[in-house]
């Protein structure tokens, strides 16, 4: 499958860090060998209905190489097997197929990624004019128990900025699927984002969840 024809650049976005080299990450896992995860086969009704369930780890980082404007490595190396940490946050209010498939291809844009997810607290929802169906406690269990997650953030601020970033030591941030683009996304969020892109270069890697 070619990565280019199924990936576009208007659902999903991931922000780097201007901190951190394309090359290196200041985390401590640099060390770590490109990541080997077991999948279970797709069921042929889930392979009509997402698309996404297609896209191998290979075209997932063949298109973010693309973007970046980085070479496909032609040999391993402790540079190329650097691991990235990557951050998502969200509501996670019931976690569907939807958020399943944008924590596997965030967890799949680099050969070995350290993925981290924040989930906004039920106060800040609140304070914000959203109601969910399952307290906070509950939400940040049910995405530890995803297989793409390596850590929670049960403090998840609302809106990003660059002291989180630095002290989580986050590589790359990425965003809902057209977050950026949808008018009903709550302003402050967006101003988050915003200031974070502004960090950077924003990088629009096709990755629809559906």
């Amino acid at each position: 499958m070619d990565a280019a024809s199924v990936l576009s650049d208007d659902d999903y976005d991931v922000v780097s860090n201007p901190g951190q080299s394309l090359d290196s990450s200041t985390n401590d896992f640099g060390h770590i060998p490109a990541q080997n995860v077991y999948e279970p086969p797709a069921s042929q009704l889930a392979r009509e209905k997402f698309d996404s369930v297609l896209w191998s780890a290979t075209d997932i980082q063949a298109y973010v190489r693309k973007v970046l404007g980085l070479e496909t490595p032609k040999i391993s190396s402790p540079t190329n097997e650097c691991t990235k940490r990557v951050y998502v946050d969200g509501f996670f209010d019931g976690l569907n197929a939807g958020d399943a498939l944008r924590l596997r291809q965030a967890k799949l844009s680099f050969p070995s990624v350290f993925l981290i997810v924040g989930v906004y607290s039920d106060v800040q929802l609140q304070l914000h004019g959203y109601v969910t169906s399952f307290p906070h406690v509950e939400r940040c269990e049910i995405v530890r128990h995803c297989r793409w997650v390596d850590e929670v953030v049960v403090d998840a601020p609302y809106v990003l900025d660059s002291e989180f970033i630095d002290r989580h030591r986050i590589d790359h941030v990425s965003l809902d699927e057209g977050t950026s683009v949808d008018p009903s996304c709550d302003k402050a969020r967006l101003r988050g984002y915003d200031a974070m892109k502004g960090l950077s270069a924003s990088l629009a890697c096709v990755l629809q969840s559906y």
